[in-house]
């Protein structure tokens, strides 16, 4: 039934925007707000292909930073505060839209009801952004990247799959509400269905070399022999320093992200993030161009890919079987 509301919110999209109207001249304002990631991630010209994604789109759509559209950023540098207060100094600013990157957008809708937000985050449903997914019904629209105890099914499918002695799973991530409410219940689910104990490793956000070395260590020392890792924007950031340190614990991992895998991590299993990126730039425009949040259906996308690390399968005794490389997209030697 979930999917099935995707597929029509697609077709809502569609329907309702079937040409584009003339670009106004008007300068719009779009906030970005992502309070656990370095504002230099968040260019149109960043390293980060999901904001190079976003942008592009919002240029191809007619809006074009620095002509027609000035980009507010509040990232980590501006996080000194706290977060609640970072998201009233997004709402003090009245953008005409503000784009809401992972645990942002519990705190952002927080503090405002009046200024459309697009998120990008998990479960929209079970983190409150909306009533439901085809009708939100309030001031948040935008897209998820997950789809609870299913994907994360497949994530434990996959590492058992290279590591079939795998006894206990650790989860890596950070404290807050995407992992009260969504995260944590919808892992528990999986690793119980797989019959798997489940170790937390949560770490408050934004983390720092020694919290996320604490947490790896502690993880292994409860007795998980394998991790799973969150794709929140701050272990994003610090995707080098926790791939290296689950390296030297010896932890076969799964991550949510292929950019953890090309800088030395095992595994990635993946949504479509180049996809969700277009379309929450075409939630910006649709906002932008008159549409209302709470008409626009959440969107959550059908394709993920694979990513393995063949070197750092060899390095930790794995084999990697012919099966499993034919279910991969991504291999990296």
């Amino acid at each position: 039934m979930r999917r099935r509301e995707f597929i029509a919110g697609g077709a809502w999209f569609a329907a309702t925007f079937p040409a584009r109207a003339q670009q106004s001249s008007k300068t719009a304002r779009l906030a970005v707000f992502s309070p656990f990631q370095p504002v230099a991630q968040m260019q149109r010209e960043s390293s980060n292909r999901y904001y190079r994604a976003i942008f592009a789109e919002l240029r191809r759509l007619g809006h074009v930073e620095g002509k027609n559209l000035t980009v507010d950023r509040y990232g980590k540098e501006q996080n000194a505060a706290g977060v609640e207060a970072l998201a009233a100094q997004v709402v003090r600013s009245n953008p005409d839209v503000a784009l809401a990157i992972g645990p942002g957008a519990v705190e952002l809708k927080a503090a405002t009801t009046a200024i459309p937000i697009v998120a990008f985050t998990s479960d929209p449903i079970a983190l409150g952004l909306g009533q439901s997914l085809a009708h939100p019904g309030g001031n948040v629209t935008g897209v998820s990247v997950d789809t609870g105890p299913e994907i994360w099914g497949k994530r434990i499918e996959l590492l058992l799959e290279l590591f079939p002695s795998m006894s206990k799973l650790a989860y890596l991530g950070g404290r807050g509400e995407i992992w009260t409410r969504f995260l944590g219940p919808a892992l528990r689910a999986a690793c119980a269905a797989a019959r798997l104990p489940l170790v937390t490793a949560l770490v408050e956000l934004p983390g720092s070399a020694s919290s996320y070395r604490h947490a790896i260590a502690a993880a292994a020392r409860d007795g998980a022999d394998a991790i799973v890792v969150a794709g929140n924007p701050d272990a994003f950031h610090n995707r080098v320093l926790i791939a290296d340190l689950i390296g030297r614990a010896r932890l076969p991992a799964i991550y949510e992200e292929r950019e953890f895998v090309e800088v030395g991590g095992l595994m990635a299993y993946e949504a479509d993030y180049l996809e969700l990126s277009r379309h929450s730039a075409q939630d910006i425009d649709a906002i932008l161009r008159g549409a209302t949040p709470g008409d626009i259906p959440f969107y959550q996308g059908t394709k993920f890919d694979l990513t393995i690390n063949l070197k750092t399968a060899k390095a930790l005794g794995l084999t990697v079987s012919q099966v499993l490389l034919a279910q991969t997209d991504k291999v990296i030697e």
